[in-house]
């Protein structure tokens, strides 16, 4: 799998053949993330979800793309409403922690993999409404995107797309990738 980080709009990414809602465990699609795949994708990628949940902190389902140029979205739940949603605790302070978007991260890899989903975007998961801090988010999902890696050898999915729209977020991002690279990643192409 290639990790790349990219600047962007992650209702805009037509390269890719789905895209991470950053959810809440009711899959209700409010603002952030959420709101501009529910502008561009339409209800019909809300109601898809919304008809699949609740579902645990950790979990994810799958949906159309509905309007979105993307065939899919995987509706990642980093944040949650319930303490009895969570598989794994929340970080004190934040509706979310390390292991919720790891979790979060594998299961969205899982579900790209029984769909057969060649590249997939994900935004950088519970750092806006969950507030979580951005690069302790990098670390636990570039770190599951290389778990899933070493798990999986044989995976079909050939790419992991970081998309951010700030160019802070996406320097963490950049930097967290590059330290994780395996030598036939760094070298010159």
């Amino acid at each position: 799998m290639r990790i790349e980080v990219r600047h962007g709009d992650i209702a805009d990414q037509p390269d890719l053949d789905a895209v991470v809602n950053a959810a809440n465990t009711e899959l209700w699609m409010g603002s952030g993330v959420a709101g501009a795949l529910r502008a561009r994708g339409g209800k019909q990628v809300e109601e898809e979800a919304v008809a699949q949940g609740p579902i645990s902190l950790g979990d994810a389902v799958l949906t159309s793309g509905g309007g979105l140029p993307n065939a899919h979205v995987i509706h990642a739940a980093a944040m949650g409403y319930r303490a009895e949603d969570a598989r794994v605790p929340k970080t004190p302070g934040t509706s979310s922690s390390p292991e919720i978007i790891a979790a979060c991260v594998r299961r969205a890899l899982e579900l790209a993999e029984e769909n057969k989903i060649r590249s997939i975007g994900f935004p950088a998961l519970a750092t806006g409404v969950g507030g979580f801090p951005v690069a302790e988010a990098a670390d636990a999902m570039i770190g599951a995107v290389r778990d899933y890696e070493r798990r999986r050898p044989d995976t079909k999915i050939e790419r992991v797309v970081f998309i951010l729209l700030g160019d802070r977020a996406a320097k963490v991002y950049e930097a967290r990738a590059a330290a994780s690279a395996s030598p036939s990643e760094n070298r010159p192409r």
